[in-house]
């Protein structure tokens, strides 16, 4: 049987490392082509010996200069970015997982897409902001898209080989974050520390502090609406606390089809690589205990307003995303630093998105990367100044 080929973009993070867990208990399937970080070199070093990879991607550009003699001495192709690596070498692989983060990830995802029959995307910023020229480029070269995330994963197995006309609702879980059953006249007084201590997921800072907010569920409708082109008034967010059911959709034949699994990515990973279910060592039975513990609840818009937002986000791609995601993405980097309060985010993300220098992005589809690049460093330097301005 032929292996696999796999290349793996942000393989030092979460993510990354997970999908070569799943890789390394089953690799006489597997062959690794190509991985890359953004200045994390050492691991990348490990994860090249350990699975003898021989091409990297160093993204960060002083790092890939400073450490290009180091690979090289080790025999090991060093590049900078994905086009640099396409130029040297004339490749076609089965399936790339893109596990950038941030708005950066984008360009080296659309640049990836030529390459492989399949990609896993795990960037939310590359979806939100830049779906339609990802899709252009999934369409021109005859790529499958796979969604990655627990949600999507979710919602595409239970609405596989159903008709959209079909669906009635479909819900969007949220655990509510580590906040969900403290009173709302305390959360002012949270620190970032509190923030990041999520109850039912292992996640990196960032994403923690967006599911406190709730706006990581904004931004995964967004990315539901792009992806399975259904519109936005079909979609509801729902707080299931556990984190055990990710996705529940309604039928007009009056089915509802709900799925679940443990809270560990490994699942949709796993069956991104496989394309069908197939038992595996970290595959759990029926959890009869979290079943009769679901606790369903409508999302407290006193304690998370910031799930309004969604009512002025635009039905069509536009370069709005890039704004709200900049400017999130900012705030939450502030509030990380100890700079604005916990309520300062959702306060400042309003006044961003109502600027009117902002607003009339809402009708202007992105062109190109360079145009989003560019709005996304002009909304970061906007929401500083703002944000510090506020705190005078």
């Amino acid at each position: 049987m032929m292996k696999k080929k796999i290349i793996i973009l942000g393989s030092t993070g979460s993510i990354g490392n997970t999908t070569l867990d799943i890789i390394n208990g089953n690799r006489k399937n597997y062959k690794l082509i190509l991985i890359s970080t953004n200045k994390n070199y050492k691991r990348l070093f490990f994860q090249a010996k350990k699975f003898d990879i021989k091409n990297v991607i160093i993204h960060d550009k002083k790092t890939f200069i400073s450490k290009k003699k180091f690979f090289k001495s080790k025999k090991i192709n060093i590049f900078n970015n994905v086009k640099d690596f396409k130029k040297k070498n004339s490749i076609k692989v089965n399936y790339v997982m893109s596990a950038i983060t941030g708005i950066g990830g984008l360009e080296p995802t659309i640049d990836i897409i030529s390459i492989t029959d399949e990609i896993a995307i795990a960037n939310k910023e590359s979806i939100i902001c830049g779906w339609n020229l990802i899709s252009k480029s999934l369409k021109k070269n005859k790529t499958k898209f796979i969604p990655i995330d627990s949600e999507h994963f979710s919602i595409a197995k239970l609405i596989e080989n159903e008709k959209i006309e079909n669906i009635k609702k479909i819900y969007i879980t949220a655990s509510g974050g580590p906040f969900l059953k403290m009173n709302y006249s305390s959360f002012n007084n949270f620190n970032p520390k509190n923030a990041i201590k999520h109850p039912t997921w292992k996640m990196g800072k960032k994403i923690s502090v967006d599911s406190a907010t709730l706006i990581n569920k904004i931004f995964e409708l967004i990315e539901a609406k792009k992806i399975f082109n259904i519109e936005y008034s079909k979609f509801k967010i729902i707080i299931q606390p556990t984190s055990y059911v990710h996705a529940i959709v309604d039928f007009n034949n009056g089915v509802s089809k709900i799925l679940t699994h443990p809270t560990s990515m490994k699942i949709p990973i796993f069956n991104s690589l496989t394309n069908y279910f197939k038992k595996d060592n970290f595959a759990n039975k029926l959890n009869l205990k979290l079943i009769n513990d679901l606790s369903f609840q409508e999302v407290n818009m006193k304690k998370f307003p910031i799930g309004k937002i969604i009512k002025i986000i635009p039905k069509k791609d536009t370069l709005f995303e890039t704004v709200l995601v900049s400017a999130n993405d900012t705030l939450v980097e502030l509030f990380l630093k100890k700079k604005i309060k916990f309520f300062d985010i959702y306060k400042n993300l309003i006044k961003i998105l109502r600027l009117k220098e902002f607003k009339r992005f809402k009708n202007k589809e992105p062109k190109n990367l360079d145009q989003i690049a560019i709005l996304s460093r002009i909304v970061r330097l906007k929401t500083i100044s703002l944000s510090v301005r506020s705190q005078k």
